[in-house]
């Protein structure tokens, strides 16, 4: 590059500028349920999947401290790097950004043996300190329950909506109540629900099992005043993709209906 005429010096000033400030995140979304191993990380990954294929900018904020697993899923390992400005997320192999407790251990089997408030400064800090820059989706994965980790980012976080995950059985079904009612109270919308595990379909038959008896998601929609995003099937080989850190190469078209009404409600 040559000179420019009339500029004879150019001074360059650095400041330290904090990641939240330079995040720009459209849609926040919370996946949320009053019970665990109901399948929240599992949804969570699967919006997150899609929503990348529909050509959205996606990234997941794995918000279960004690029983993180959405790294596994995608086969994501390493720290994430950064400064004091910000952490910056991994990404996956579709480009989907990362960030989670396990990707910071020392192994991903250390257990977190932490208190409450601890548990909810560290999801704090990782909306506010982890570089997202320009995200379509931000996708949440809860734990469990309505105590400090789902309050703190309901009060921390933008939340555009939640998307509340049960299977269908009454006992879940009870849980899961509390937990819209939570929503409601924190003036937070229910985007809607989806029921997971819903059934087994036996090929080899073709019929399909009530594992866990029979669908309420029809029924608990019209309850709780929310749309039924879908109906996820007990599906092994799924299971298997999960576990071999391939959930990006799922094809379930139940899931392609789920993004469809989310983009709806969300108005993208």
């Amino acid at each position: 590059m040559g000179d420019i005429p009339e500029v004879s010096k150019v001074n360059i000033e650095y400041k330290e500028v904090k990641a939240k400030d330079l995040n720009n995140i459209d849609h926040i979304i919370a996946i949320m349920s009053g019970k665990g191993g109901v399948g929240k990380s599992l949804i969570s990954s699967l919006l997150a999947v899609n929503l990348k294929r529909q050509g959205y900018e996606v990234g997941i904020l794995d918000a279960d401290i004690t029983g993180p697993s959405i790294p596994k899923m995608f086969g994501v390992k390493g720290a994430p790097r950064g400064s004091e400005s910000g952490i910056l997320p991994l990404l996956s192999r579709s480009g989907i950004s990362i960030i989670s407790i396990n990707l910071i251990l020392p192994s991903e089997d250390d257990a977190v043996i932490w208190r409450g408030p601890l548990i909810g400064k560290v999801i704090q800090q990782f909306g506010e300190d982890v570089l997202w820059g320009n995200l379509d989706y931000l996708i949440v994965d809860l734990p469990p329950g309505t105590a400090d980790a789902p309050l703190t980012l309901m009060q921390s976080f933008n939340i555009s909506g939640a998307v509340i995950v049960f299977t269908p059985q009454d006992l879940v079904e009870m849980i899961v109540k509390k937990a819209v009612n939570m929503t409601y109270k924190m003036n937070k919308k229910v985007l809607g629900i989806v029921e997971n595990m819903s059934y087994l379909y036996v090929p080899e038959i073709d019929k399909k099992i009530d594992v866990f008896g029979p669908s309420r998601g029809e029924e608990l929609a019209r309850e709780l005043g929310a749309p039924l995003l879908c109906k996820l099937p007990i599906d092994p080989q799924l299971a298997r993709l999960c576990d071999e850190g391939n959930i990006e190469h799922h094809n379930i078209d139940a899931v392609d209906q789920m993004v469809k009404a989310l983009l709806k409600v969300t108005k993208v």
